[in-house]
């Protein structure tokens, strides 16, 4: 297994739209294991391919306090929401330490292919649901600050960029 790195916003790279996995295979199985690693690293509890560059619908998470429930989604698709929102602060791996209020779906249930290829449906709500929707927003080229005010997204953007030529001087 190998530590991948994580693409930081504003990285262009974040932006691109995933396609499709063809093939359930060895390939897509150790970028699996290798995405669970890195996310683990940064303690993280989900990273979709788009986040370390590969832009593939994959997507790794794990929201179990012990860190023992590792789900893989491939090509997922929602296929029901909630009618019901809620609102609640999210933070994510491209964008460290910047945590702020998103609305999502308080239920869905997502359609998707394991590592096994098989076809699965998995009803998720709370945390779950709320990393599975921020990690498909990934897949299609979507970072969570976008769902905030330009104003918010500028400052987050400037603090990114300070904090970046700060790490580059130390």
């Amino acid at each position: 297994m190998a530590l991948l790195p994580i693409l930081r916003y504003p990285d262009p790279r974040l932006h691109t739209v995933a396609r499709p996995v063809g093939a359930v295979d060895a390939r897509i199985r150790q970028l699996a294991a290798d995405m669970f690693e890195t996310m683990f690293a940064a303690k993280g509890i989900g990273l979709a391919a788009t986040q370390v560059d590969v832009h593939e619908q994959l997507i790794v998470m794990d929201v179990s306090e012990a860190r023992d429930e590792p789900l893989v989604l491939i090509n997922p698709e929602l296929v029901a929401t909630s009618a019901e929102r809620a609102v609640g602060d999210e933070g994510c791996l491209s964008v460290p330490q910047i945590y702020d209020k998103v609305e999502r779906f308080e239920r869905v249930t997502v359609r998707f292919l394991d590592l096994d290829g098989q076809t699965r449906t998995l009803d998720a709500e709370g945390l779950l649901a709320i990393c599975i929707q921020h990690e498909m927003d990934h897949l299609k080229g979507k970072v969570f600050v976008e769902y905030l005010s330009p104003l918010k997204r500028n400052r987050i953007k400037s603090k990114l960029a300070k904090r970046s030529r700060d790490e580059a001087e130390a």
